[in-house]
């Protein structure tokens, strides 16, 4: 397993989009909820403007996507 490099909210969504994610909705606060309807997953990402995800949260967030991490970073 690859280690995740630190990525911005911007560049998360910008993989789930090429990943075939679309925008499902605003949820609470700078978070928001992508969806894809091929595997009928949802993620959710926190959008802070210039602020880099955590670790943490961003392997959450590949876990959620259902990509392995490689598959994940292919996508960028």
């Amino acid at each position: 397993m690859t280690h995740a490099p630190s990525l911005t909210a911007r560049e998360v969504i910008r993989i789930l989009r090429s990943a075939g994610f679309v925008f499902d909705r605003q949820a609470k606060g700078s978070h928001e909820i992508w969806y894809n309807p091929e595997t009928r997953r949802r993620v959710t990402v926190p959008n802070h403007p210039g602020r880099p995800i955590a670790r943490g949260t961003l392997m959450a967030i590949i876990r959620e996507s259902g990509l392995a991490v490689e598959d994940f970073l292919a996508h960028r």
